[in-house]
């Protein structure tokens, strides 16, 4: 019987082809409803069923994480390394959307008044940078048990973030306790096994309802913006992701894409990182062989803060949108862009289209219509799927660089002790 891992690419390719001759029968094919009826409820099941983890598994992986890394003095570099990644792939990916989207213009060909329906139908919610922080600021604490239930991410990784750091300050007053959520962690893991037999299935039926559910005639009239962000976007996944591994582990790409496909495919089919962050911690610590205190403080924290495919497609979409009406931003107001969008998409939610909610204040930032938000939601539930499967690579690729970052540091300190000492001798 083959692996998981090509059961779920096989499953991703019937998906694609079945959406595809799906789309083609037309929108009265009652074989198109019943069909679509059917691969939504095996996609839907599979999804809830990865979002019943999520919650518990990101909470537990990152109070034993901080609690073990606090306790071996490893915190503050795996917090150090892990904040300067996120925000130099965001950055890169940033400026090689502003460079292509300056060079290619999208959306210079086209004009606002084809869009006049669609924007005449849509009102945007108006969210100011300094209200947007506010409100970030204000989602990070939150009550912890509201939290839970309600699947806030963000605030359940800041009070999990908090409460291991207390685990290792109360010493061996609460050791059980850390040994209990150590267990619970281990239970997780378990169900999240058992929900990836049904993988292949699941994403089989997301991919079947994503293609065939797409509007071909609005996909061919901005085809020049849906090109341009997979080509860049894949550019970002393709070169310069690996390439950052390559330079700082001698990891090749190859060894990369076998361990981590499960969780990219994963990503692709849901566009949730958060979502998947059940199967990208399996990836990262069985297939990637990342350490479980390291993988558990990285993965969680880089769904909730690291989009380098968010952040890459607002800043695409901030330029495609000033195309669109005739405004040439200068490079005072991109600065502004990439700025606002590091900051956007660092807030935006694990969820599918998390991107539009933040992607309205980019717009507002160098004064573009917000209402413009319209045309690029048709479009944004496919661009959707290959940018949230650069933010998961990101995290993992991330997880592997912090590992060995780390482990280079410990061998160096084990290094200068052993001289120290036969110094002393």
């Amino acid at each position: 019987m083959p692996s998981l891992n090509t059961q779920i690419l096989i499953a991703a390719l019937l998906g694609l082809l079945l959406g595809t001759g799906l789309g083609a029968l037309g929108d009265a094919s009652l074989t198109k409803e019943y069909m679509l009826f059917g691969t939504g409820i095996v996609g839907n099941l599979f999804v809830d069923l990865l979002k019943m983890v999520m919650i518990p598994l990101i909470f537990t992986s990152i109070v034993v994480g901080v609690a073990n890394l606090q306790a071996h003095h490893q915190a503050q570099r795996v917090w150090k390394y892990t904040l300067v990644f996120f925000v130099s792939t965001m950055a890169l990916a940033m400026v090689l959307a502003l460079v292509v989207s300056n060079i290619v213009k999208p959306g210079a060909g086209l004009h606002l008044a084809m869009f006049a329906d669609a924007m005449h139908n849509f009102e945007a919610k108006q969210l100011t940078p300094a209200d947007f922080f506010a409100q970030f600021l204000r989602s990070l604490f939150q009550n912890p048990f509201a939290a839970l239930a309600q699947g806030n991410v963000l605030p359940v990784v800041t009070f999990a973030l908090f409460l291991g750091v207390a685990l290792v300050m109360g010493g061996a007053r609460y050791q059980h306790i850390l040994k209990l959520l150590q267990e619970f962690l281990e239970l997780i893991m378990r169900i999240v096994g058992w929900i990836m037999k049904l993988a292949p299935l699941g994403i089989f039926a997301l991919l079947t309802t994503l293609i065939a559910t797409q509007n071909l005639e609005l996909l061919s009239t901005v085809g020049g913006f849906i090109v341009l962000v997979f080509a860049t976007t894949l550019f970002h996944a393709v070169v310069v992701l690996p390439l950052i591994l390559y330079l700082f582990t001698k990891k090749s790409p190859l060894w990369f894409w076998r361990g981590a496909r499960e969780a990219l495919v994963t990503a692709f089919a849901t566009s949730s990182s958060s979502a998947t962050v059940p199967v990208t911690l399996r990836c990262v610590e069985d297939n990637l062989r990342v350490r479980k205190n390291i993988a558990g403080f990285v993965v969680p924290l880089g769904a909730t803060i690291n989009m380098d495919g968010t952040a890459l497609y607002e800043a695409a979409a901030a330029l495609f949108v000033a195309n669109l009406v005739g405004i040439e931003l200068t490079l005072a107001q991109q600065l502004i862009v990439f700025c606002t969008a590091m900051v956007a998409s660092m807030g935006a939610p694990g969820v599918p289209s998390a991107g539009m909610v933040t992607m309205v204040m980019v717009l507002q930032s160098v004064g573009l219509p917000a209402e413009a938000i319209a045309i690029l939601l048709p479009i944004d539930r496919l661009l959707d799927t290959i940018r949230t499967a650069v933010n998961v690579q990101g995290d993992m690729i991330g997880s592997v660089v912090v590992d060995s970052l780390v482990n280079n540091n410990m061998a160096e300190d084990e290094s200068v002790t052993d001289s120290s000492s036969e110094n002393i001798r």
